[in-house]
């Protein structure tokens, strides 16, 4: 898929007019003021939720108005398994926008915030708020930018409690730690079902936490003999894992 990513808010069947879709607002600003969309080229339509359309543009309107012709209706991807999710904890400054931004260009289904013991950063309040705001919007653009046509989630910010739930209900979960006497490259992975990830803080993951989430079934496993910083190290254990379970064949 090489043709242009623009998200679509609603992308059914009964979106389109006479095979037809109307892209405006930011989305159709960004296609026909920034990228200069003309008829002719190529884009691919997307929710962001599975559903898209690949497309022929018509016609460029005024400043934010791009017709598109569908080509072959609305189709929708099948969601891939193993689903994998990672707990990122908190990193510094815009560390977390650049671990959720590789992330979602390998290919992980799903984000989950995570306010560590360790972490320096802490989301409170309105802060808060802006902050998770610049993951989703990160993720969304990552997926555009990556011709993803299922951007992946990112969800509400949790602590360990909520993150040992969440371990507990996967069928494979694992922290990266260096504490870990088995490889996450060596260990067997499930074919299908859910995999949960825990990546620490800069600071690394505090004994009570690692007995928390060993209570819950996710046991410690390390990567390689290098340290990789918080905002690394999902975006290699991901790789690792796609690669793995053959999503990546």
């Amino acid at each position: 898929m090489t043709a242009p990513v623009f998200v679509a808010d609603s992308l059914r069947p009964q979106d389109l007019t006479a095979g037809e879709y109307v892209l405006d607002g930011p989305e159709g600003r960004h296609a026909v003021s920034v990228k200069r969309l003309r008829a002719g080229e190529e884009v691919v339509l997307t929710d962001g939720h599975g559903r898209w359309a690949e497309g022929v543009v018509k016609a460029a309107e005024g400043k934010d108005r791009l017709v598109v012709t569908v080509v072959d209706g609305v189709r929708e991807e099948p969601v891939e398994q193993p689903r994998i999710t990672v707990v990122q904890a908190l990193p510094k400054g815009d560390r977390g926008e650049l671990a959720v931004e590789t992330m979602t260009e390998v290919g992980v289904d799903a984000i989950v915030p995570w306010a560590a013991s360790r972490c320096i950063t802490q989301w409170k309040g309105e802060r808060g708020l802006k902050a998770l705001g610049k993951w989703r919007a990160t993720a969304r653009e990552a997926g555009k930018q990556s011709r993803r046509v299922r951007f992946p989630d990112v969800a509400d910010a949790a602590t360990s409690k909520q993150v040992a739930s969440l371990l507990a209900e996967a069928d494979f979960a694992a922290v990266l730690h260096e504490s870990g006497e088995e490889p996450l490259s060596a260990v067997a992975l499930p074919d299908s079902g859910h995999i949960v990830l825990v990546v620490g803080p800069e600071g690394g993951v505090s004994p009570e936490e690692l007995a928390l989430f060993a209570e819950a079934g996710a046991g410690p496993y390390r990567l390689g003999r290098s340290v990789l910083r918080t905002s690394t190290a999902g975006t290699a254990a991901t790789a690792v894992l796609l690669a793995r379970t053959g999503r990546w064949s």
